[in-house]
């Protein structure tokens, strides 16, 4: 191969590369879901401690491709109250046929507050892991965050970075 077919292919590869890096869009999404289903176990013991399987449905709002979506988590959340917890699961984003699969892990962690009250830190890590139509191809990643704002109601907050197909 020439030096000049080289540099050619070195070039396209390097403009290809730099054309998927500037796809890059920022995200930050915020979803107050609901809960639909619940399956739940209390400990028997006295620790307070209890896992819950849910699925909650909610909307999305905020930038980027995932806002304005359907929202559903299917999560799994084991914890500990006052002490600490690990919940996991998937959100599903669905707009306008498509669907967009996040697989997410949070450490929920007590810290101590006013009045010695606990102060709960629900914070973690994003991934896409599935998508169809627009979705279809996707990557991305980012930290999320759990807040609850109700006594069944829970907000989820992700930013970070999606990268669609190339």
């Amino acid at each position: 191969m020439d030096t000049k077919r080289i540099v050619t292919s070195v070039a396209a590869l390097f403009l290809a590369w730099s054309w998927g890096v500037a796809q890059s869009a920022p995200v930050m999404v915020e979803a107050v879901v609901s809960p639909k289903e619940q399956i739940r176990l209390d400990f028997a013991d006295g620790s307070r401690h209890f896992v819950a399987m849910v699925r909650r449905d909610g909307k999305s709002t905020g930038s980027g491709p995932l806002a304005g979506a359907d929202v559903s988590e299917y999560g799994y959340h084991d914890v500990v109250p006052g002490e600490g917890g690990d919940p996991r699961g998937y959100l599903t984003f669905s707009k306008d046929g498509g669907h967009a699969y996040i697989k997410w892990t949070i450490r929920a962690v007590f810290v101590p507050g006013p009045e010695g009250k606990p102060v709960l830190l629900d914070q973690g890590f994003w991934e896409v892991v599935g998508g169809t139509g627009q979705f279809k191809g996707m990557k991305g990643a980012g930290t999320i965050h759990l807040k609850g704002v109700s006594p069944t109601d829970r907000k989820f907050i992700l930013t970070g970075d999606l990268v669609p197909a190339l």
